[in-house]
């Protein structure tokens, strides 16, 4: 089979690897139709993890059952699903609790907790960007989708990571309707940690980053842009609020975040965040920190390389913040956002900027990491569904399409997913 495999710094290559295949009786097979480029897939392939050579990356992955163990009885053969990154058993301490992204059994590592598809330091296994995938424990790990899952792939495939962890970013926050929320980082998870606090009703959610293209998506999502290469979010919010500042915010950029001239700084977003946010309010902070980065001996400092950042803990203490951190459990929101998803409440699609083959993996990691512009977020099609169609337009949200529809009277409209309701528009 092809996959994408790690070669190196700044080195993709697509080349034929061994089949996954069966190796336990609870293991289902996957043809993988859709596979996303994540913003921390670019941190192993800018060098910047212990990811081993010649391994196959991708953790958000979406397809068909092709094959499935002699113990597998709820998932079947021809089952379209998706796969949350965390890879968990179901049955340890970790997972008892719902805390799938901290799996006990499926981390090799005594010392260690988490397991995912193609990522460092969690696990040794392959990641999706090829054209199969094994999937352990499949019947807890595969979440099965409806009867629109093929004709809705870029809305689903988000379902295995980023939209679950921008949601996760805002239960760790607390958004609650009526909130005023910020969010650092206009990249995919900030967008969609903005895109799930206007879900739950938050009265205004600002989103702060330095790239056009993402604060224009920012925009039309209905959150208020801040460039931080003109303006400090800081102030912007607070004389927004009185001084006060937002009630909660969301920390998803990381341990590279960098200003608007390109120097990194682990601590910006985080102490921006702390300035931003009001007294007594809660922080979420999904954005990726290591705890050791030798990347950032040179660009940075031998502390921030050990992972230590130096935040503005007192103020932090002072104000009464709170902060909740770390990766999303995925299977927590992933059925609740599903049927959001499915009955036309949520397009987390809008967000794809490109649609490739795999064959031009190598091509779309360039262009995502140097980030230019109007490289947002990338899908891949292994099974060369759209490949070389090169842009998604998606001109209308679904609200639009489906306000369009009740103006001219289409029936039905409510359960139309987006494809339909272009149709009905076009009859």
């Amino acid at each position: 089979m092809k996959a994408a495999v790690y070669e190196g710094p700044r080195t993709v290559t697509v080349k034929d690897v061994p089949d996954a295949r069966i190796e336990h009786p609870n293991d289902i097979l996957v043809k993988i139709t859709t596979t996303n480029i994540c913003g921390s897939d670019l941190h192993m392939y800018e060098g910047r993890t212990s990811f081993e050579t010649g391994r196959a990356m991708g953790h958000e992955n979406l397809g068909q059952v092709v094959e499935i163990g002699d113990a597998v009885s709820k998932i079947q053969v021809g089952d379209w699903v998706v796969l949350p990154f965390n890879i968990a058993c179901g049955f340890c301490k970790q997972c008892e609790q719902g805390l799938t992204n901290y799996c006990l059994t499926m981390q090799p590592k005594a010392d260690m907790a988490g397991a995912a598809y193609g990522f460092a330091e969690m696990g040794p296994y392959q990641g999706g960007q090829a054209e199969l995938l094994r999937v352990p424990y499949g019947d807890f790990n595969a979440l099965r989708l409806g009867e629109d899952a093929a004709e809705r792939q870029l809305d689903y495939v988000m379902l295995a990571d980023i939209f679950p962890t921008g949601y996760h970013a805002t239960e760790m926050a607390q958004v609650k309707p009526g909130d005023q929320t910020i969010v650092y980082g206009a990249g995919p998870v900030g967008l969609m940690a903005a895109y799930s606090a206007i879900l739950k009703g938050a009265g205004r959610v600002w989103v702060a980053d330095h790239q056009p293209d993402r604060l224009r998506l920012a925009e039309r999502i209905g959150a208020i842009p801040i460039n931080t290469a003109e303006e400090d979010p800081t102030e912007v919010v607070k004389e927004a609020t009185l001084g006060l500042g937002a009630d909660n915010g969301c920390e998803c950029v990381g341990y590279q975040a960098h200003d608007p001239q390109g120097e990194e700084d682990a601590s910006l977003t985080l102490n921006g965040l702390i300035d931003a946010v009001r007294f007594t309010g809660s922080l979420g902070v999904v954005g990726v920190f290591v705890p050791e980065d030798p990347g950032a001996a040179e660009t940075q400092g031998q502390l921030e390389a050990k992972g230590k950042i130096p935040i503005d803990f007192g103020m932090f203490w002072f104000k009464g913040q709170r902060m909740g951190t770390g990766q999303a459990p995925v299977k927590r929101y992933n059925r609740a956002l599903r049927d959001l998803i499915a009955g036309g409440k949520a397009e987390p699609g809008f967000i794809v900027s490109h649609e490739l083959g795999l064959d031009e993996a190598p091509a779309a990691y360039e262009h995502f990491d140097n980030r230019d512009d109007g490289w947002t977020k990338v899908v891949l099609h292994p099974d060369g569904r759209n490949s070389g169609n090169g842009q998604h337009h998606a001109h209308s949200t679904l609200q639009e399409l489906r306000h369009e529809a009740a103006e001219r009277g289409v029936k039905g409209r409510s359960r139309m997913n987006r494809e339909q309701l272009e149709s009905a528009l076009e009859d």
